[in-house]
């Protein structure tokens, strides 16, 4: 058999940080061998659209505090949710699950930020709905404030050197990537890197909406190397991890009884995992996307 017949399949893979009402590209990902994502922040109104096949957890706006990011920039239409106390908040949190969200996106920053209560509130009443929480926080106060308040996975890798009892704080709690969108500088790395080591399980995230690569970024894949992730690691943390994670059942693994979403790559990923940003075929619920004949 001539080396150009081999082929080594895969789960289709899952991004854990878009923002496709901000940029609407649900084909375009699937397209690109992404069959599912976790959306961390849009409009309440988004949650009732229907996406193309496309499997997606979604936030719907931040809870936010009065003038709190990002009500004030980039997310000033709907893509926060500003609240004055924490019950305010947990109404706010009761209505979005209501309306279809399956995650909560908090900001800790060092604008207006929620207090210590309302934050409080936003999880224990996340949590009592089944949901994740999710932080915004890119320093390392931020970050310990937010493992304090019981957040449990954080929307970016932070930016700002973490102490080590930050990272300890985040043991058995997640981090999504999201290295290309900061500029892959080597703190950002480093911090990948000492969470992992701590224990924190690593989620591959692009921020698309911010970022343009759609589908599986090759940007994201590379940088995930130079933060000192093996190509298992890599490979786990855009299928299975964040399957298990997040609760997409039928994606994460090829299996009886799963979707026949997977990616058919010319090269080993275990090997060479860029080669899942460069798919010879694409299918999802067992129809070719890209790469038919």
């Amino acid at each position: 058999m001539c080396s150009s017949d081999l082929a080594w399949i895969v789960p289709a893979a899952i991004d854990s940080h878009v923002h496709l009402a901000y940029l609407p590209a649900e084909s375009e990902m699937l397209d690109g061998g992404v069959a599912g994502v976790v959306d961390l922040a849009a409009p309440k109104s988004w949650l009732a659209e229907d996406h193309q096949g496309l499997r997606v957890l979604a936030a719907g706006p931040m809870i936010t505090a009065d003038g709190g990011y990002p009500t004030q920039g980039w997310g000033r239409n709907g893509y926060g949710q500003e609240v004055s106390d924490a019950t305010e908040a947990q109404a706010a949190v009761r209505a979005l699950h209501e309306a279809g969200a399956g995650v909560v996106k908090v900001p800790i920053d060092s604008g207006p930020s929620l207090d210590d209560t309302t934050l409080a509130a936003v999880v224990k009443t996340a949590h009592a709905a089944g949901e994740k929480v999710a932080a915004h926080a890119l320093g390392d106060a931020d970050a310990a404030r937010a493992a304090t308040a019981g957040i449990d996975v954080l929307a970016h890798t932070p930016v700002s050197a973490l102490a080590a009892s930050t990272l300890s704080a985040w043991s058995g709690k997640a981090v999504i990537s999201t290295l290309a969108a900061f500029g892959g500088g080597s703190t950002t790395l480093a911090n990948l890197r000492a969470l992992r080591d701590a224990g924190a399980t690593v989620l591959y995230g692009t921020d698309f909406g911010n970022t343009r690569t759609a589908g599986l970024d090759p940007e994201e894949l590379v940088l995930l190397s130079e933060a000192g992730l093996t190509p298992a690691e890599i490979l786990a943390a855009t299928t299975s991890a964040p399957a298990a994670y997040w609760g997409f059942d039928d994606l994460g693994s090829i299996t009886p009884g799963k979707s026949a979403s997977l990616l058919v790559l010319d090269r080993d990923p275990l090997v060479v995992p860029l080669t899942l940003a460069h798919p010879r075929q694409v299918w999802i619920d067992g129809h070719c996307r890209t790469g038919c004949r």
